[in-house]
């Protein structure tokens, strides 16, 4: 802190953010007081821009362009009213001064008026909720699982339902759901298919949203760097509404169905509940495989269900392709999660046949069809 020592100007102090903490917050971890006290030319300074600060702090409200317009005209008048009792009393050139340093204060009073009213209308974090916040609500221990990868990554829950856990994205969870309800928290974007359970309802918690299913499969792209969280409904029915955490939240509900999606505002907390996904362009160019294929076969070959399954799923499936190249399946893999698709895929070809999930790797062990 021997960089103070040389502060000549009221700009040296209120540039400090260690002298700004100390006056508005009251943190005084660098012991200006006591460096205050030491000099009585100093303290004069220091008053001096205290009273500036303080002038300069301004509550949070909403503020129009009017409130601002309104308030620059007062601190002007103000000045006008200054210069007017100095006049008689100052010569020209301290006049000049006094000038130029009311005209600055009235720019710093401007700009921090503005710096509100802009803050408030586009940045003001009242209504954001963060990843962290979510993750701090829950008290059960969580597992949390990021993928840094390129590619996405399945993650396969306690009660078989699945994740699509695409790249920069994170899935915090419980490893068993307990109680009668099942919660996961969402960071980035995920595409789910959901264990049906209908007395055990399924939450996901993503930024402002939270989106309730019972048996179902759908996306939802909640980033924290985004303006809007999507949610987008393959199969099933789900509800979305705004999280408790958000201020002056209205808790409306919306139903989504098939082929449905939902787009929350997060400026204004306003949901865009959007019909028919094949008007929107954006949503038309974030639609994956997993979204666009079918899973509905009629006497197909094993192979090729195992080539729609990896290219859903973006994983690899390693199988005796020789001990089942004669095999055809007739089956409905729709709406399922993955390791369920699997159980039916290889029931369905005989009851010698297992799989194996390794990440994103998947062995297929059999002796053939029945």
């Amino acid at each position: 802190m021997q960089k103070r020592n040389t502060y000549t100007q009221i700009e040296d102090f209120l540039s400090d953010e260690s002298f700004q903490s100390w006056i508005l917050f009251k943190i005084d971890e660098n012991g200006w007081e006591e460096w205050t006290l030491e000099s009585r030319q100093r303290a004069k300074l220091v008053q001096d821009a205290r009273l500036l600060l303080l002038a300069m702090k301004v509550p949070e409200s909403d503020l129009s362009s009017s409130d601002i317009h309104n308030a620059l005209q007062t601190v002007w008048r103000k000045i006008e009213e200054k210069e007017n009792q100095s006049n008689s009393e100052e010569n020209s050139k301290t006049f000049f001064l006094r000038k130029y340093f009311l005209a600055g204060i009235a720019a710093s009073l401007l700009l921090c008026l503005m710096s509100v009213w802009f803050y408030n209308n586009h940045f003001k974090t009242d209504n954001i909720v963060t990843y962290k916040e979510l993750i701090d609500e829950n008290s059960e221990g969580l597992v949390e699982q990021t993928n840094n990868s390129s590619k996405p990554q399945i993650i396969t829950l306690s009660d078989g339902s699945s994740v699509l856990l695409q790249p920069n994205s994170k899935l915090s969870y419980p490893k068993i759901f307990t109680g009668n309800e099942r919660k996961v928290y969402l960071s980035g974007e995920g595409f789910f298919e959901i264990s049906k359970n209908p007395r055990k309802p399924f939450y996901v918690y993503a930024n402002e949203i939270v989106t309730k299913v019972v048996g179902t499969s759908f996306r939802i792209k909640a980033y924290s760097d985004q303006p809007d969280v999507e949610v987008l409904v393959r199969t099933g029915k789900v509800k979305v509404k705004s999280n408790d955490l958000i201020a002056k939240s209205d808790q409306q509900e919306v139903v989504l169905l098939p082929n449905q999606a939902l787009r929350f505002l997060r400026s204004d907390l306003k949901f865009n509940k959007i019909t028919n996904i094949t008007q929107d362009e954006t949503l038309v160019k974030s639609v994956g495989n997993i979204e666009q294929l079918s899973f509905e076969f009629t006497d197909i070959p094993v192979s090729q269900i195992f080539e729609t399954i990896e290219q859903a799923y973006l994983v690899d499936i390693d199988y005796p392709k020789n001990k089942l190249k004669d095999c055809h399946l007739t089956t409905s893999l729709s709406d399922q999660p993955l390791t369920e698709k699997l159980k039916i895929v290889c029931k369905s070809i005989g009851t010698n046949t297992n799989f194996e999930m390794n990440g994103n790797q998947i062995t297929i062990t059999s002796e053939g069809c029945n």
